[in-house]
């Protein structure tokens, strides 16, 4: 944790992060166990669907809070469209659940991603380990930077510019 810079999370896309993911995986491998180093290659956003341990109680918990997050998501946006969501496993969590009303009842897709970041982070806040020098507090900021990272890619201008191009798409209405 020594070697890595601090830095802040907010919706400022002017604002440079101290070091990419790539850098700080390439980080982990030169400092980290062999066990460590593997589990930090192998930090990831996106869960996979089916539970399955990762060696670290914190990924863990972290893994389930997000796949929970996204499969309620993905049923509220099915219901809205008015489809079939019976092949997705349910989640009893009423923190995630409020969550994913909230960022489904938004007008914004772009409004909707900036709150489920900061959601995120706030999960990442409290699963942190105690000990600010262990692996896992390592990882929670290797998920910090990820999430950090993916929220600097979102831009204004182009996500609107996507959306009518596919909305007019889908109407048949090419220009």
């Amino acid at each position: 944790m020594s070697q890595l810079p601090a830095f802040s999370v907010n919706d400022d896309s002017n604002q440079k992060l101290p070091l990419t993911v790539e850098y700080f995986k390439d980080l982990c491998s030169r400092f980290m166990s062999d066990k460590a180093k593997i589990m930090a290659e192998n930090l990831t956003l996106e869960p996979p669907l089916e539970t399955e341990s990762t060696g670290s109680p914190f990924l863990d918990q972290w893994y389930e809070k997000e796949r929970n997050l996204r499969l309620a998501l993905a049923q509220l946006r099915a219901l809205k469209m008015k489809k079939d969501n019976k092949d997705l496993p349910s989640t009893s969590d009423g923190e995630v659940i409020q969550a994913a009303r909230t960022a489904t009842g938004m007008d914004s897709p772009l409004s909707a991603e900036q709150f489920l970041n900061q959601y995120r982070m706030s999960v990442l806040d409290k699963l942190a380990p105690m000990d600010m020098f262990s692996v896992d507090a390592v990882f929670n900021y290797g998920l910090k930077l990820m999430l950090a990272e993916r929220m600097k890619k979102f831009n204004r201008d182009e996500g609107l510019a996507s959306y009518h191009k596919i909305y007019d798409s889908i109407l048949g209405e090419n220009k």
